[in-house]
């Protein structure tokens, strides 16, 4: 039998038309938020915030803010997974949960926190970067959650990320950089596209 992680990221399409009239529980849409973060992030950040809209107030005026895509209304929820600017100031609560635990050494907060500081303080490029890299494997972690549970996805970047940010109320220090579409696909899909032979994208050195 295939390995069912395998399975998934073979399965998986990116999907454009959903069943409307089927819905998700909030139990469903909360259990794929937890396992999206099991995404690794940098220094334990867990600097990601995920927007779960699903009432039709909601929907449209993401819609208007996606250039009408179908899909977010379509979908049973479209998540707005943003990623948050890379601060020092959480450090020492994101870790305390590990030295409680009793694997991480105490005096290990106060280093890492410095070096959240050096790496992230004075450079803007890297915050941004960081938070992309950040918002973008737990999108990752949120699609292969929903294939697990049997749900199709449709990840989208088209769309007006700053609309996106005052339509909603995003920080300033939150960057939406993915919307990821969920439910129940209808019939008409494409299945996955063909992917470049491995050949063309491995350098083995």
């Amino acid at each position: 039998m295939k390995n069912p992680i395998i399975a998934a990221i073979e399965s998986r399409v990116s999907t454009n038309m959903f069943d409307a009239d089927k819905a998700l529980t909030d139990e469903q849409i909360k259990e794929l938020v937890r396992l999206a973060t099991r995404a690794p992030t940098a220094y334990n950040l867990q600097n990601w915030r995920f927007i779960a809209v699903r009432t039709g107030e909601a929907k449209a005026r993401l819609q208007a803010a996606a250039y009408g895509q179908a899909k977010v209304t379509e979908a049973a929820v479209t998540y707005i997974v943003c990623g948050q600017l890379p601060s020092h100031t959480v450090i020492e609560g994101r870790l305390r949960p590990s030295v409680e635990a009793g694997f991480m050494p105490a005096e290990m907060v106060g280093a890492w926190t410095e070096a959240v500081e050096s790496t992230y303080g004075d450079n803007p490029q890297m915050q941004r970067d960081e938070a992309v890299r950040t918002a973008t494997l737990g999108a990752a972690f949120l699609m292969l959650a929903a294939e697990a549970h049997g749900l199709a996805t449709g990840p989208m970047v088209g769309f007006d990320p700053t609309a996106v940010a005052r339509k909603f109320g995003l920080a300033a220090d939150e960057i939406p950089v993915v919307l990821i579409a969920v439910g129940h696909a209808r019939k008409g899909n494409w299945p996955q596209k063909p992917r470049l032979p491995v050949s063309r994208v491995l350098e083995t050195i």
